[in-house]
């Protein structure tokens, strides 16, 4: 068998914290910016933490191991 490929739009997306958690991208911070308040922009810019319902999806296609 031929080994499984890495997922290239999820590479550029995700990555996998050394607990095995799944880091992201806030959704809504990359235009359409001046609407919104200073706090709101600057919460958005830190990353998220994928809940643990949509993780298992990611590293499918991240060929992260099963944990």
């Amino acid at each position: 068998m031929p080994k499984m490929k890495t997922h290239s739009g999820a590479k550029k997306r995700f990555k996998l914290t050394a607990n095995g958690k799944v880091r992201a991208r806030h959704a809504f911070s990359s235009h359409i910016l001046e609407k919104k308040s200073p706090k709101r922009k600057r919460e958005l810019a830190r990353p998220l933490i994928l809940s643990d319902h949509d993780a298992p999806r990611v590293k499918v296609l991240l060929g992260a191991k099963k944990s």
